[in-house]
């Protein structure tokens, strides 16, 4: 049976550039026989976290059970079940999109962070998983994890994953057109990285 490959994407369009990174990547995990799935954040149902705490009170290697139902569980369980992940959002205001970053805060069941505890322990530490994590800005590539939050977030989600980064896809410049079309060089890194999830 061949490996999956789950993609998170944080962006509010597909086809733009970090939706089109992310299908280039997964296009090269399909080429070494990987099943790939892209999760849109935009079209499920997730909801705020509320800061209750419940979901990191009980002790063990599993993930705490939130109290919201939403789309939450299912997503996580499919990237449970994922060899790989890419991870992406464009830059907005800085960081990553507010879609996305909903999607992090959820995670805090991840850690086990009993009342009395100054903070937060990471459940799992065993790193299983292969990630590749995508941005994009205005800005050149290079500013992204200089200057903004968006890689520190990005890889943030992927060690609470349980997965090892062995690919990172700066997108500088995208916001000269309308609908800035990756270069042809852009394109084949992206495929290239998404050899290296398989």
């Amino acid at each position: 049976m061949g490996r999956k490959v789950v993609a998170i994407v944080g962006s509010y369009r597909r086809g733009g550039s970090v939706d089109s990174a992310v299908q280039a990547i997964l296009e090269g995990a399909r080429e070494k026989g990987a099943e790939t799935h892209t999760i849109y954040l935009t079209e499920k149902h997730i909801e705020f976290c509320t800061n209750c705490r419940s979901c990191t009170q009980e002790p063990g290697p599993e993930r705490g059970s939130c109290v919201q139902q939403d789309d939450l569980n299912s997503i996580l369980n499919e990237i449970e079940q994922a060899d790989a992940i890419v991870l992406g959002s464009p830059v907005n205001f800085w960081n990553v999109t507010a879609i996305y970053r909903r999607f992090l805060e959820r995670l805090v069941g991840y850690a086990y962070w009993p009342w009395g505890n100054p903070a937060p322990a990471q459940r799992n530490k065993v790193r299983t998983r292969k990630a590749a994590l995508v941005a994009s800005s205005a800005a050149p590539g290079f500013c992204i994890p200089l200057l903004t939050g968006a890689a520190r977030a990005l890889s943030a989600t992927a060690n609470l994953f349980g997965a090892k980064t062995v690919g990172r896809l700066w997108i500088g410049l995208s916001a000269m057109k309308p609908d800035q079309p990756l270069s042809r060089h852009t394109l084949a890194r992206a495929r290239r990285i998404g050899l290296r999830l398989v």
